[in-house]
């Protein structure tokens, strides 16, 4: 359960506290009905990786190569059921943790004040696990039940406990409901799509969760095959399993950035039976207005969560993260990034899923203090229309470079609304639009066409 608290300290302990936010996210309602009938999977070998695989740099222009395993608003809007704690930080300390930015005016919100092990997470009972879910799982509880101990099963199981901590604590910020959309792909698998549309202080907020298999299609091959893969398929076919969780989150008021992070894995059978798989994923913020201390806060946090893994993963992927999400025929980025890798699979896949979780677990504490830190900002027109302009350019980037988007479209059976859920419900083409000089339009500009270090 994540939990953000709000804290003031009083008289002199103000200079040594400041404001945070709270977000208490209730324990999930138990599901009636567990869709024992859902798409069952097939058999997947338990993979085992390969020791002595070198981590290369994306920073040095060497690829993560894939190595195979033998046999293997609304403006005025108020937050409901705030908690306002007064007290020295010490005291506010014992209740969360709770630490200052570099000008001591915005705390950073810790994932969790008691973050369950990594052995209290695999070893719970996958029935209890799947009742705090916003759905039931897209594979059979079954299936996930006789399969605990595989990635597939520790994956999925990661994804959709993800899919539901955000959406509650979106919610609890929001006020508003996520529909909850199960779809299902006659290829194999399927997913559930979680949307909050027109809400108090999200236009448009989605999260999906999608486990699908099959056979890859010669398209989908040869874009994997343009990243160094070497797939060896039988007779022209090439089984694959893949899942990941995705969210684009587009607010009303143009103070709160769009956030958007995923956190996916792959696997390939080859002709031979032995398997190559890999993870990806990251988080990026895109702020309509530079503001440092949302940039440090968010950066900051993400930053935690790979020191904890490798002391190069942050400054590798947050390069990777800028060179990726970079709108070529406009010269600028699409926001002030964060982290993202893809290929991971080093140095061995239980070290590669440790890290992956990490980044999970920091999608609520990087994004909803900003959210709560600006719920009450007011806009003028001229700043709306700012922020449908920049929409504009995020629709650019997906519809033309993003991958997954790409993958997707290029995968038969995929549901295509869950697909473009990431566009905005909004946006604008202004002809030959150009910021005022000097202004904070300006600035942003600037930023996206030259990138900074925020940490």
């Amino acid at each position: 359960m994540a939990t953000i608290v709000t804290c003031s300290a009083g008289g002199a302990a103000q200079t040594a506290s400041a404001r945070c936010f709270v977000s208490y996210l209730k324990r999930l309602p138990h599901s009636a009905d567990l869709y024992s009938s859902a798409c069952r999977r097939p058999p997947v070998r338990r993979l085992s990786a390969s020791p002595g695989a070198a981590w290369f740099s994306p920073g040095s222009g060497v690829r993560f190569m894939s190595r195979g395993t033998a046999s293997k608003c609304a403006t005025g809007f108020t937050r409901r059921r705030a908690w306002v704690f007064t007290g020295a930080v010490a005291a506010a300390a014992a209740a969360a943790a709770a630490f200052a930015a570099n000008t001591g005016h915005f705390l950073r919100a810790e994932m969790a004040s008691r973050v369950p092990s990594v052995a209290e997470e695999e070893e719970g009972d996958i029935l209890d696990r799947c009742k705090r879910f916003m759905s039931p799982p897209v594979s059979d509880v079954r299936v996930l039940q006789e399969r605990k101990g595989e990635m597939c099963t520790r994956m999925e199981m990661l994804i959709m406990q993800t899919q539901a901590e955000f959406c509650r604590a979106l919610e609890e910020a929001d006020g508003g409901t996520f529909k909850v959309d199960r779809w299902e792909r006659k290829e194999g698998g399927g997913g559930i799509s979680c949307v909050l549309q027109d809400g108090k202080v999200f236009e448009k907020a989605g999260v999906n969760v999608s486990v699908v298999f099959g056979n890859l299609t010669e398209e989908a091959a040869k874009q994997m095959r343009s990243r160094g893969k070497v797939l060896k398929g039988k007779d022209g076919k090439l089984p694959f399993c893949a899942m990941g969780v995705s969210s684009v989150i587009h607010p009303k008021n143009p103070h709160i950035p769009t956030v958007h992070f995923n956190y996916r894995y792959f696997e390939i059978e080859e002709e031979d039976g032995s398997k190559q798989w890999w993870f990806g994923g990251g988080t990026d913020l895109t702020p309509i207005y530079v503001n440092k201390e949302d940039a440090f806060h968010f950066h900051n946090t993400l930053k935690k969560a790979c020191d904890k893994h490798h002391p190069q993963y942050y400054p590798d992927f947050k390069k990777w993260c800028d060179n990726y999400f970079y709108i070529r025929h406009r010269g600028e980025t699409r926001g002030i990034g964060g982290i993202f890798f893809d290929d991971l699979d080093s140095p061995t896949q239980e070290d590669a899923f440790s890290f992956v979780k990490s980044c999970a677990r920091t999608v609520v504490p990087c994004y909803l203090p900003i959210v709560y830190k600006h719920l009450n900002d007011s806009f003028t027109a001229e700043e709306k229309d700012w922020q449908q302009v920049r929409r504009g350019r995020y629709v650019e980037f997906n519809l033309v470079y993003d991958r997954g988007v790409k993958f997707g479209l290029a995968t038969p059976g995929s549901r295509i609304e869950s697909i473009l859920m990431s566009l905005p419900l909004t946006a604008r083409w202004e002809y030959m639009h150009e910021p005022t000089k000097s202004s904070p339009e300006a600035e942003m500009l600037e930023v996206l066409k030259n990138p900074k270090e925020w940490v």
